[in-house]
């Protein structure tokens, strides 16, 4: 590997990936679809940034930061990691909006918790160039 390879990588990233939103019990597909960045994108760069910032402008004037507003941070932090979507309510297209994306991620934790896991996978960013 080259640093041209690293660099190309990385920018590949940027276009993300689909991922395919499983039952957490069946594993089947939910017929849900997000396009996410990859681990090494700017895209997801600037989303840990925005975070930074996120939680210094929550902080008190002691630095404290409160739980709740942490887990606001982060699912937005997570929300922007989404690039586009094809998800469905009552058999119509939801827009994909910012607030609509980090609604489906306080939908349940499982949905947190697999798309933060794809967005983290290296893995599944090799290779589709």
């Amino acid at each position: 590997m080259q640093l041209n390879d690293i660099l190309a990588d990385a920018q590949d990233q940027d276009r993300g990936r689909d991922f395919d939103l499983l039952d957490p019990v069946t594993g089947k597909t939910t017929g849900i679809t997000l396009r996410i960045a990859g681990p090494d994108s700017a895209t997801q760069a600037r989303a840990r940034l925005q975070l930074v910032d996120d939680l210094a402008e929550m902080a008190d004037d002691e630095g404290r930061i409160s739980a709740s507003a942490r887990e606001k941070a982060r699912l937005n932090s997570l929300a922007r990691c989404v690039l586009g979507w094809d998800v469905k309510e009552d058999g119509e297209p939801v827009p994909f909006t910012h607030a609509n994306v980090v609604r489906l991620l306080r939908a349940a934790t499982w949905v947190q918790a697999q798309v933060d896991g794809f967005a983290s996978d290296r893995a599944a960013f090799r290779g589709t160039r």
